[in-house]
């Protein structure tokens, strides 16, 4: 498995609305590519200008095929991209270590 959490922050409260909007036409589009276990994006309810999309990806390969699909270059490059500051964590799960 491969795990990526994307923290994102919409800078301009204007853009917060088309941005929440572009994420949720994404998600359909993201769960339908091979690979995709699970994609979520989540809006803050403390601060409504940040979000953070927790993505499950059968594999690294399968994440990185996913940048030519259309949720990509048809939503989040051209309308999502512009508008936020990012930051990307590929990430695994917290797991109790027996000792």
């Amino acid at each position: 498995m491969f795990d990526l959490v994307v923290i994102v922050r919409v800078p301009e409260p204007d853009d917060v609305a088309p941005v929440a909007d572009a994420l949720a036409r994404m998600r359909p589009l993201c769960l339908a590519e091979d690979g995709c276990v699970s994609w979520e994006a989540y809006q803050s309810e403390a601060d409504p200008a940040r979000f953070v999309l927790v993505e499950r990806w059968a594999s690294r390969e399968h994440w990185e095929a996913h940048d030519a699909g259309e949720a990509i270059q048809g939503i989040y490059l051209p309308e999502i991209l512009p508008r936020v500051e990012r930051e990307v964590h590929p990430s695994a799960p917290v797991r109790r270590r027996d000792r």
